[in-house]
């Protein structure tokens, strides 16, 4: 084999990998996290609002929505420890899921969550915490 053809090789092979990671990462998400925030990461129609219970509703993860104003430690203990241990008085319904998900896998989670934005988004979310 020539270096070209390694280098070939080298390249398809983490591609492969990369889309298995994206593959794992779109599976975590659904499993702990579409019920609430869709399958599309669009959130529940109207999230602003409260729902019938007085709580806040899911909001998109898609960019379309704060997400993206979040650090991403920020968003990983949200998704950690829910948002009922990080902010006082919440009214809501984001449960942690540290005893679920790894820090490993809630990464994942973020990162999949992350590679839906728009571009211009995912660029405005770099600039604000480089």
């Amino acid at each position: 084999m020539n270096f070209l053809t390694l280098e070939f090789l080298k390249t398809e092979m983490n591609k492969i990998i990369r889309t298995q990671k994206n593959m794992l990462s779109k599976k975590l998400y659904n499993n702990n996290c579409a019920s609430c925030h869709g399958a599309n990461l669009q959130g529940v129609t109207n999230w602003k609002s409260l729902d019938e219970d007085g709580h806040r509703k899911a909001p998109p993860l898609n960019g379309t929505g704060h997400t993206w104003h979040h650090a991403d430690e920020q968003l990983h203990e949200i998704i950690k420890y829910g948002l009922g241990k990080l902010v006082k008085n919440y009214q809501g319904k984001m449960m942690g899921f540290g005893d679920m998900l790894t820090d490993a896998e809630i990464n994942s989670v973020l990162a999949y969550i992350k590679s839906t934005w728009p571009k211009h988004i995912q660029l405005k979310h770099k600039e604000m915490f480089k």
